[in-house]
């Protein structure tokens, strides 16, 4: 027989036992990953979100009437003549006996503000020394002053004497967003951290 022929039963051979009818081997081991494609492209940017404020609560700029008081309070030299009081439903007990409760006056107006935080001691303006505290306790601030502080109107009939309180729940403050440095007796500061109108 040829040799030529040989090699053809051969390969026919070798055909016919591979059919495929037989059981299919075990897997063989995963191959090394291939290289990393490259990036896509960024997808766009989502909605800017709502500043926090760290569950802190603040009031708009309150109109707020003093009434002399009959019982002067003397503190040294001062005497505190005038009281008044405002409504805080958010002031809760936990609040004024954990937390913090910071109140501002604008002695100016509201296209030029003049604003201090409270308590004022011995601030002299016009001439006149003004002193005004204030206590607080649950749903209350109180306020005590040598002068009549309350809102009123100035010679071009704008408001004047406006007050703001910030109420600061126990703990919060020192949980407040890395970097965010607020000086809470700075209103411009306040103001900034936690973006308030005015």
């Amino acid at each position: 027989m040829p040799r030529f022929l040989y090699f053809l039963m051969a390969f026919a051979l070798l055909v016919a036992a591979c059919g495929k009818d037989g059981d299919t081997g075990p897997a063989g081991p995963a191959g090394p990953a291939g290289p990393q494609g490259p990036g896509g492209a960024a997808g766009p940017g989502g909605p800017q979100g709502e500043p926090g404020t760290a569950n802190v609560i603040y009031s708009d700029w309150l109109d707020v009437g003093y009434e002399e008081d009959t019982t002067v309070i003397a503190v040294g030299d001062t005497l505190f003549r005038y009281y008044s009081g405002i409504d805080v439903p958010k002031l809760t007990a936990e609040i004024a006996s954990q937390g913090e409760v910071k109140v501002y006056v604008n002695m100016g107006t509201a296209a030029e503000p003049y604003i201090t935080p409270l308590p004022v001691a011995n601030l002299v303006l016009f001439g006149v020394f003004i002193n005004i505290n204030y206590h607080f306790y649950a749903e209350v601030i109180e306020f005590n002053s040598n002068i009549d502080a309350g809102t009123g109107l100035n010679a071009q009939n704008q408001k004047v004497w406006q007050y703001r309180y910030i109420l600061i729940p126990g703990g919060t403050a020192a949980r407040k967003a890395a970097g965010a440095d607020v000086d809470w007796n700075n209103y411009k500061s306040v103001q900034k951290y936690l973006n308030l109108k005015d």
